[in-house]
């Protein structure tokens, strides 16, 4: 069975974006962007909900092409162009970079993805992992939370019909005050 991770940058008020999805407050440092480029490496499968999906794909399948992009830059696009992905959309009619559309139930599909064997998948975007959370299929939380209080926006946890316990797995500071915590689900 396979190990589902749900993790993104957030605000101390616990916001992935601002109103208007503004996101301009999470741009990683060097070693941040470093850890997220490790997470890439060792996830076999990246669930994406539609507007994570857009964000990514506007910029990654090129972005090792970029005229100002660095070592670290060109490492992630390539990884995330080479990773299997799907999206989840009923909006969406075209995917590429190794994506693949799924517009029908998504719990459903999740459900069936975690029953294979394999590597672990990582799930993005808030509407999508809301779903998988209130469905109980998320294993662990990353929360990268940055010192700032955006007031409103994105919240990067969903309203749950029951309690989730969790065991804290690891914590770490990255500069500027990022803190990162990771959380496993208790089964």
């Amino acid at each position: 069975m396979r190990k589902l991770i749900y993790g993104m940058n957030l605000s101390l008020d616990g916001y992935i974006a601002a109103p208007g999805d503004d996101i301009s407050w999470g741009v990683p440092t060097e070693e941040l962007f470093r850890f997220w480029t490790d997470q890439l490496r060792v996830t076999e499968l990246s669930l994406y909900g539609r507007k994570l999906w857009e964000t990514m794909s506007s910029h990654w399948p090129t972005g090792d092409q970029q005229p100002d992009a660095t070592p670290a830059d060109v490492e992630f696009a390539r990884l995330w162009r080479d990773m299997q992905k799907v999206v989840f959309s009923s909006t969406v009619d075209k995917v590429d970079w190794n994506t693949r559309l799924v517009s029908g139930d998504a719990v459903a599909e999740i459900t069936r993805l975690k029953a294979e064997d394999g590597g672990p998948m990582d799930i993005g975007g808030a509407t999508l992992a809301a779903a998988a959370m209130r469905a109980g299929l998320i294993d662990e939380y990353v929360l990268v939370t940055a010192p700032v209080l955006v007031g409103g926006g994105t919240p990067f946890f969903t309203a749950l019909d029951s309690w989730v316990n969790l065991n804290l797995v690891e914590t770490r500071t990255f500069p500027d005050g990022v803190v990162l915590t990771r959380y496993e689900t208790k089964r």
